[in-house]
């Protein structure tokens, strides 16, 4: 009976054993991969939020060579360096886009597609590309910013961000554009 006590408590030790290392394997794991998720977390906000402040440093660009005179030695337009604002600015939106294109889900993505073509438009437009009155320009900001809000809303499903984001409410806010009447 001695013996059989002690092949018990040896296979009840093996037993702990194992389920101790299972448990603690998973435990690991599972913390690992909380780890990985919040980094990608972190590196998918930081990429769309870059990504919006190039398309926002773009825009800015575009309307102060928009509103500038075309004349290259006009002293109020400046017009080839405000062009070289704008291109330099056009290019920092371009690698940020990648960086989401690295990172971003499908649906990200495709929102992102959609605020890089509405901002060409404002590019084009302020380089004389394309004619454009001014409640033409203004409509192409009201584009821009809907497909800026809707890029959010995906970024903040994409990210888990609790709440809701009504994208409607928020597009017509922002525009720095002067009145029709002005």
């Amino acid at each position: 009976m001695n013996l059989l006590t002690q092949v018990i408590t040896i296979a009840a030790v093996i037993v702990g054993a194992v389920v101790t290392y299972a448990t603690n394997s998973a435990t690991e794991r599972s913390r690992h991969r909380r780890q990985l998720q919040i980094r990608w977390d972190e590196r998918n906000l930081e990429a769309y939020a870059d990504y919006i402040g190039k398309v926002r440093s773009c825009i800015y660009s575009a309307v102060r060579l928009y509103e500038s005179p075309r004349e290259p030695d006009s002293p109020e337009g400046q017009w080839g360096q405000l062009l070289d604002a704008l291109t330099a600015a056009e290019g920092q939106r371009a690698v940020a886009f990648e960086r989401v294109m690295l990172l971003a889900n499908d649906q990200v993505i495709e929102k992102a597609h959609e605020v890089n073509m509405a901002a060409a438009r404002i590019d084009w437009a302020a380089r004389r590309r394309i004619e454009c009155s001014l409640e033409e320009w203004r409509s192409l900001h009201r584009a821009v910013f809907a497909a800026i809000n809707r890029l959010h809303q995906c970024a903040r499903q994409d990210l888990k961000v609790p709440g809701l984001f009504i994208s409607d409410q928020h597009t017509g806010r922002g525009l720095t554009l002067p009145d029709s009447d002005q």
